[in-house]
């Protein structure tokens, strides 16, 4: 585990060396180490690498006091960053890819169905990339809110009855405030059954849907109107970590374009970090985004 992380050079190695990284460097790891030989590579689709290797994942992580990477996937961060935003780089660019597949066009609407932490983050990717109008569902009104004050335009809670975004016809809700239209893109950060369809549900004709949440269960399906889809002729997409986004990002968070630090709710020492794990994945406390820090 731990596959977000930044944090300072200790020590390189001759090539590292070669290319200008040096002791006390403050950098960004990106998890995803790719062969550079399989016909995926060789085609640039990195994320598709036939031998693919992940810090974090099936490589050793950033949950220690050092890590080792290749000095392929280290990238010096600007200096108008601070560590724990270049802690979010990796799911920020993760979310830039999703967005690139999308292919918004200028005044297009868009709606994030999902607002959690990377969710968060497309609001503000799609009103950069173009977007007219943005609209966030979520369930919860904490993460609504936050969608607001990152510039959504209008937000629905598609659960809870109690909310004051409450809707019960979200069909209805984006028709609206879309000018009686359904939107041009709906863009889902999250496994949610329901955020599946529901995106299906709010995107009209020649709309584009991404999927880029990873399903809440491994049988979990999308049921897509057949007949209907054709009618519309909607492209369905799916987005599958980044590529070549990673210059991209950290020019988006130093420049202000994303702000990071506001969905960053809680932070874990590294030996609290299994009650913060836990903390994270089981609380019903208001939370968004847990990270580790080192002092």
């Amino acid at each position: 585990m731990g596959h977000e992380t930044a944090g300072v050079v200790e020590e390189v190695g001759e090539k590292a060396a070669a290319i200008g990284l040096k002791k006390g460097d403050r950098v960004c790891v990106n998890p995803v180490s790719p062969c550079f030989a399989c016909v995926h590579c060789l085609n640039a689709e990195y994320n598709e690498c036939d031998y693919l290797q992940n810090y974090g994942v099936n490589v050793n992580g950033a949950y220690a006091e050092y890590v080792k990477a290749a000095y392929s996937n280290v990238y010096k961060i600007p200096d108008e960053m601070s560590f724990e935003e270049g802690g979010l780089a990796e799911p920020l660019a993760c979310g830039m890819h999703s967005v690139k597949r999308l292919d918004i066009q200028i005044g297009q609407t868009v709606v994030v169905v999902g607002t959690g932490p990377i969710g968060l983050m497309d609001v503000q990717l799609v009103r950069a990339a173009g977007a007219g109008k943005v609209i966030a569902l979520d369930i919860e009104d904490n993460k609504l809110d936050m969608a607001l004050s990152l510039g959504a335009d209008y937000v629905f809670n598609t659960y809870n009855k109690s909310s004051k975004y409450y809707t019960n016809d979200i069909v209805k809700s984006v028709r609206d405030v879309n000018n009686g239209k359904l939107a041009h893109r709906a863009l889902v950060p999250t496994g949610s059954s329901q955020a599946w369809q529901n995106a299906l549900h709010v995107t009209g004709g020649s709309s584009i849907v991404v999927y880029f949440g990873l399903p809440s269960s491994e049988d979990m399906q999308l049921h897509v109107p057949a007949l209907n889809s054709i009618y519309l002729e909607r492209d369905i997409r799916f987005s599958w970590l980044s590529i070549l986004a990673w210059d991209n990002v950290f020019n988006a968070i130093a420049s202000g374009q994303v702000k990071l630090n506001s969905l960053i709710t809680h932070r874990f020492s590294l030996e609290s970090l299994e009650e913060g794990i836990k903390f994270m994945k089981e609380s019903k406390e208001e939370k968004i985004k847990g990270i580790m820090v080192i002092d």
